[in-house]
């Protein structure tokens, strides 16, 4: 393949959701840039698969909690034609027992981090007047968990931010969307959904009756991605089986 294809980076794209997102960009003909908090074995394998498949793929490793982090991953980037904004920090607390610091670490990792590499992509993505820019939010911004409120009001956050710099960025040749998964089958909720009776439950508020996979959510972000999905700026979409609006 060519070696001046499109760069692309994917946070989080170790495993679950973005390393599915890394995967099929990479047979979309993207160099990607593969991310990870620490795991960087579980990065490896992301890469391996990628290039196993005829693409490229590089390994960037910061704590996404950590603005300094962030920063220096804004830098070693470099210039990229896409960002997927995939990373994120879930921790389970009842709201009148969160404490600051746990605060703090969940609105770096969904919300500031985001700011701080869109601020870092979008000056070379208006100067080439093309731009692919993708927030993965949750369903959790249409149904918040109660014992997930952080969490739940950052990825709010960032969707609003997401539908603000869609309007900013249009006439550059930007679009900026949402992805909002709904219960997806992966590591990150393997333990939760193996109490039988909590699976029976959460099954049940989904209308097409089952869990999603990784995947479920790379065909759409493959399809933002794309000159197929120029016209798709400042929406946010659903991938969750119905579970938003039921």
């Amino acid at each position: 393949m060519s070696e001046n294809r499109k760069r692309a980076l994917v946070t989080g794209s170790s495993r679950g959701i973005g390393r599915a997102i890394a995967i099929s960009l990479a047979k979309d003909g993207y160099e990607v840039l593969v991310h990870c908090a620490g795991n960087r074995a579980k990065a490896e394998e992301t890469a391996e698969i990628i290039t196993q498949n005829g693409g490229k793929a590089t390994i960037l490793q910061a704590d996404l909690c950590n603005p300094q982090e962030t920063q220096r991953l804004a830098v070693q980037m470099g210039d990229i034609d896409v960002l997927v904004l995939n990373a994120s920090l879930q921790i389970r607390n009842p709201w009148s027992r969160i404490p600051l610091e746990e605060c703090y670490e969940q609105l770096n990792c969904n919300f500031v981090s985001s700011l701080l590499l869109i601020q870092a992509a979008v000056p070379h993505m208006k100067q080439q007047k093309w731009g692919r820019i993708v927030t993965i939010g949750s369903v959790q911004e249409a149904k918040p968990h109660p014992d997930m409120l952080v969490y739940s009001s950052s990825k709010a956050a960032q969707t609003n931010m997401a539908q603000s710099l869609s309007l900013q960025l249009a006439a550059d040749g930007i679009t900026v969307n949402n992805v909002a998964p709904g219960v997806i089958y992966t590591d990150r909720n393997m333990e939760a959904l193996a109490d039988v009776e909590y699976a029976k439950q959460v099954t049940a508020s989904i209308p097409v009756g089952f869990y999603g996979e990784p995947e479920d959510c790379a065909g759409i972000v493959s399809l933002l991605c794309s000159e197929k999905g120029r016209y798709i700026t400042g929406q946010s979409i659903y991938v969750d089986g119905g579970k938003s609006i039921q």
